[in-house]
């Protein structure tokens, strides 16, 4: 069975994680010097690289080779820690294993030093699913660690835990990553695994990841399941439920119109093509807002990171409409999101909410 992408290219040493560099940086000085901390934070959205730099950095501070501040991969430390007998870095999964029960075993196994290597690591993911008596617990580990201990905790919900956990952690926040960097990676992959592509096709995948590298490279197996290896921007548009850029400005400019005739034509058009309208309200949603951000920053096109000719399309279509007009379409669209999903008719919705824009009067109170 082939590995998803995300778990074929995890990164094996820092050299491989990409927007991270101010986090990378740190990490291998800290490996270099020798200086350990005895507790880690690893912050940040999904799919930005937290447990891939846990893995990496415990490696690395155990490694014989480590004189780049990444593991050798080749030495008998590094060799050891691939094996599902190593006992040196143990990794758990808060979310299913939250209990104080878990910690307490933790605690009990901590003082006893590591069989190769120098560290004993601990990675919790997930950290904030912990329960109060396990925070509670784990909290006396992290107040009198045994030298040879070391404790990388990693979370996408940094405000839940305890202000007595976050003080005793030197805390790394991880970056969304930009679309560029997701690019790149996304090039380099497809070329690696022989599959064609053209430039359209990467940047919609990078779009849609979000800043998340995993969240792109899911979306990118789904699309070599579905076109194989020649991919296609048509056909990535149809795996992602998505409509193209064209038919949102297309929308806009009806809606600014008040052309509702339009308006009700292009969303049967969208119906009829088979796009989520989930999806589609969620990408009107930005479409609104990245015109406000045309229309009121001065660097608007650094932020957007848009092609010349989409840019110019903005500014003009940003001129038909103020910008508190704007910020009351992206809460209509915003609102209806949510609704959507339990709605027996999810295309009705839809139109209204359209039509509601299209018919908008920013005089009046609507």
């Amino acid at each position: 069975m082939s590995l998803a992408l995300y778990r074929r290219f995890r990164p094996k040493v820092f050299d491989d994680v990409i927007g991270q560099d101010h986090i990378v940086s740190a990490l291998t000085r800290q490996v270099q010097s020798g200086n350990i901390s005895h507790a880690y934070l690893f912050s940040g959205s999904r799919g930005t690289g937290k447990t891939s730099c846990a893995k990496i950095f415990a490696k690395a501070i155990n490694c014989l080779n480590n004189a780049s501040g990444s593991p050798c991969l080749k030495c008998t430390n590094c060799l050891a820690s691939e094996s599902q007998n190593n006992v040196d870095i143990v990794e758990l999964d808060a979310a299913s294993n939250n209990g104080v029960d878990e910690i307490r075993e933790i605690r009990e196994k901590v003082k006893y030093p590591p069989i190769n290597g120098k560290y004993k690591v601990y990675i919790i993911d997930e950290v904030h699913m912990l329960s109060d008596s396990a925070f509670n617990a784990l909290l006396k580990t992290l107040e009198e660690p045994p030298s040879h201990a070391v404790f990388i905790l990693a979370t996408t919900e940094v405000y839940k835990l305890p202000q007595t956990i976050l003080s005793r952690c030197m805390r790394f926040d991880f970056r969304l990553v930009d679309k560029e960097t997701l690019m790149s990676r996304l090039r380099k992959i497809f070329d690696e695994i022989n599959v064609t592509y053209d430039e359209k096709s990467i940047e919609a995948m990078a779009l849609s990841g979000e800043g998340s590298v995993r969240d792109m490279l899911s979306i990118a197996d789904a699309v070599i399941a579905f076109c194989g290896n020649k991919v296609t921007f048509d056909k990535v548009i149809e795996v992602l439920g998505q409509n193209d850029r064209e038919s949102v400005l297309r929308l806009s400019d009806f809606i600014f119109d008040k052309n509702l005739g339009g308006v009700l034509e292009e969303i049967d058009q969208i119906v009829k093509s088979g796009k989520n309208m989930v999806a589609f309200c969620k990408e009107m949603t930005v479409h609104f807002k990245d015109l406000l951000v045309t229309k009121s920053c001065k660097d608007a096109s650094k932020i957007l990171d848009l092609p010349k000719d989409i840019m110019d399309k903005y500014i003009s279509q940003s001129a038909k409409v103020d910008a508190s007009t704007l910020i009351t379409f992206m809460d209509k669209f915003s609102s209806v999101e949510s609704e959507l999903k339990y709605a027996i008719n999810p295309r009705t919705l839809v139109e209204l909410v359209s039509l509601e824009c299209a018919s908008f009067d920013p005089l009046k109170k609507n």
